[in-house]
C-alpha cells in the first residue's frame, strides 16, 4: 500500500489566492507607514483596533498601573514561565563562546558574538493575547544581551492587555507599545516621528504581520519567515484517538488556517481520531474557528511504515511535530526537518507554547528544511577577525594571496599582498611575491 490521504485540506491554488490577497494588503499600509509617519500609524490604528491614543508608548506609571491589575496567581504564572524560558536561553547563550586561534605562526584568527543593537519585539493579542510572545522575543533578547528592545502588542478591549505589558516588563523591554497588526512591525522597522527604527523584527502574528516581516526583510532582520501555526502528530497505536485528536484541535484553534495533520501506520487510529474530532468539535469552546481550520486545513496521512512516516515527516516539515510511537528516539534521530520536536504522550505543544522553556517561535510553511526557530543566538551575529603578528606570517601568508589573487586576475587585490610581502618579508622578495 502506498502512502495514502484519509483527509485533505484545501488545494495550494485556493492558498495561493489568498496569500495575492494579504501581499496587495500590506504593501499598501507599508506604504502609508513610509510616507506618512505617526499619522499614518494613528489613522491605520483608529481604523483597524479603533485606538487611538495620545501616544502609543506606555509611561512607566502606565506599565506600572496595568501590572496592578494582573492577579496574584498570573503574576506568579507568569514569573515561572519566564524563569523556565531564562534557564534554557542562558544555557543556549552559554554554549556560543568567541574564539580565538594561531592557525599558523603568528596568524591569529577570532570570531565574536555581538548582540543585535536594536530589536522591534511584536506580540499578538487579536483573537487571543499571546502572553507566552513577550516571553519568547522579549526575555531571550534580554539574554542575549540587546541593548535596545521595544515591544508592541495590539490593545485589548481598547485598552494595554495588562498581563501582556507585565510579561513584556518583566522580561526586559526598553520601550512598551500598544500598537497592533502590519501598523505595529511597520512603524517599529521603518521609524516615524517619535519611534526609532529598530534593526531587527521578530515574533509571530497573523498572515499580514507575517507578509510585513517578510516585504521589510533585508530593511532590517528579521527571525524567520513564520506562517499560521502548524501542527503534526506522528502516532501509532501506542497511543488512543482522543489523545491524538485533543492535540490536532488544541492547535488548530489558533486560527481558521492552522495546518493540523495525522500521520499514522494505523487505519484503525486514522478512522478513530476522525470520530473524535468530530466528538471534540460538539463540545470545544474555540470550535469555530478549529472547525474552520480542521476542514480546510486538516490532513491525515496514512502510512505502511514507520520509515515511511519519517519520510513524509520530513518531506512536509511541520512547525510542531508531536511523537507518540513506540521508537521516539528513532525520530529524534531521524528527523531533520521541523521546528520542534514533543517527544512521548506526556509532552504537548501547549507545554512548549507557554511554560517548558523552549522558544515558541519556530518555521512554519516548510522553512524548518533550512532554519531552526526563534532562540538567543538569532539576536547575536558571530562576527571574526583576524591579525598578523610576525613579519614572517606577513611574508608567508602575504604570497600566497599574491598568487591566488592574480590567478583570478585581480592585480590591485595583488598589490595588497605585495606590498606587505616587501615591507616585512625582506629585501630579495620580488613584486608578485613568487617566493613562500
Amino acid at each position: 500500500m502506498a502512502v495514502q490521504h484519509i483527509k485533505r485540506g484545501k488545494p495550494e491554488a485556493e492558498r495561493a489566492e489568498d496569500d495575492a490577497r494579504v501581499r496587495a494588503t500590506v504593501e499598501g499600509i507599508l506604504a502609508d507607514i513610509a510616507a506618512g509617519g505617526d499619522g499614518a500609524v494613528r489613522a491605520l490604528a483608529q481604523r483597524f483596533d479603533g485606538y487611538a491614543p495620545p501616544s502609543f508608548r506606555l509611561t512607566p506609571s502606565e506599565i506600572e498601573a496595568a501590572m496592578h491589575k494582573v492577579s496574584a496567581r498570573d503574576m506568579e504564572d507568569i514569573r515561572f514561565a519566564q524563569t523556565q524560558i531564562r534557564r534554557f536561553a542562558e544555557a543556549q547563550r552559554a554554549s556560543m563562546t568567541d574564539i580565538e586561534i594561531e592557525t599558523e605562526p603568528g596568524v591569529i584568527l577570532g570570531h565574536r558574538n555581538i548582540p543585535v543593537r536594536s530589536v522591534g519585539c511584536y506580540v499578538p493579542g487579536g483573537k487571543f493575547p499571546m502572553v507566552a510572545s513577550a516571553h519568547m522575543s522579549v526575555l531571550t533578547a534580554s539574554v542575549a544581551g540587546v541593548p535596545r528592545i521595544i515591544a508592541s502588542a495590539p490593545p485589548v478591549a481598547g485598552a494595554p492587555h495588562p498581563a501582556i505589558v507585565a510579561a513584556m516588563h518583566l522580561g526586559g523591554a526598553h520601550e512598551i507599545y500598544v500598537l497592533g497588526g502590519v501598523q505595529a512591525v511597520g512603524a517599529m522597522a521603518l521609524g516615524t516621528e517619535t519611534i526609532e527604527p529598530v534593526h531587527m523584527l521578530v515574533g509571530p502574528g497573523n498572515a499580514f504581520v507575517a507578509e510585513a516581516k517578510r516585504q521589510l526583510y533585508g530593511r532590517v532582520g528579521i527571525d524567520l519567515f513564520a506562517g499560521p501555526t502548524e501542527t503534526m502528530v506522528i502516532a501509532d497505536e501506542t497511543v488512543d484517538a482522543e489523545l491524538c485528536a485533543t492535540d490536532l484541535l488544541g492547535q488548530a484553534e489558533h486560527g481558521y488556517n492552522s495546518p493540523a495533520c495525522l500521520i499514522t501506520n494505523s487505519r484503525r487510529l486514522a478512522e478513530g481520531t476522525l470520530a473524535e474530532i468530530a466528538r471534540l468539535l460538539a463540545i470545544l469552546p474555540t470550535a469555530e474557528t478549529a472547525a474552520a481550520s480542521w476542514r480546510d486545513y486538516g490532513e491525515v496521512i496514512l502510512c505502511d511504515t514507520h520509515e515511511e512516516m519519517l519520510a513524509v515527516a520530513n518531506d512536509l516539515a511541520f512547525e510542531h511535530v508531536q511523537v507518540m510511537t513506540d521508537r521516539d528516539d528513532w525520530y529524534l534521530e531521524g528527523m531533520h526537518s521541523y521546528g520542534a520536536l514533543f517527544l512521548g504522550p506526556r509532552t504537548n505543544v501547549a507545554n512548549g507554547d507557554k511554560v517548558i522553556g523552549t522558544n515558541h517561535t519556530l518555521p512554519t510553511r516548510r522553512a524548518g528544511r533550512y532554519t531552526g526557530g526563534l532562540w538567543v543566538g538569532k539576536f547575536l551575529k558571530t562576527h571574526s577577525y583576524q591579525r598578523i603578528e610576525t613579519d614572517a606570517a606577513a611574508a608567508r601568508i602575504g604570497a600566497y594571496g599574491s598568487r591566488l589573487c592574480m590567478l583570478e586576475g585581480f592585480v590591485g587585490h595583488a598589490e595588497q599582498c605585495n606590498i606587505r610581502v616587501r615591507r616585512y618579508g625582506g629585501r630579495n622578495v620580488a613584486f608578485g611575491a613568487a617566493a613562500e
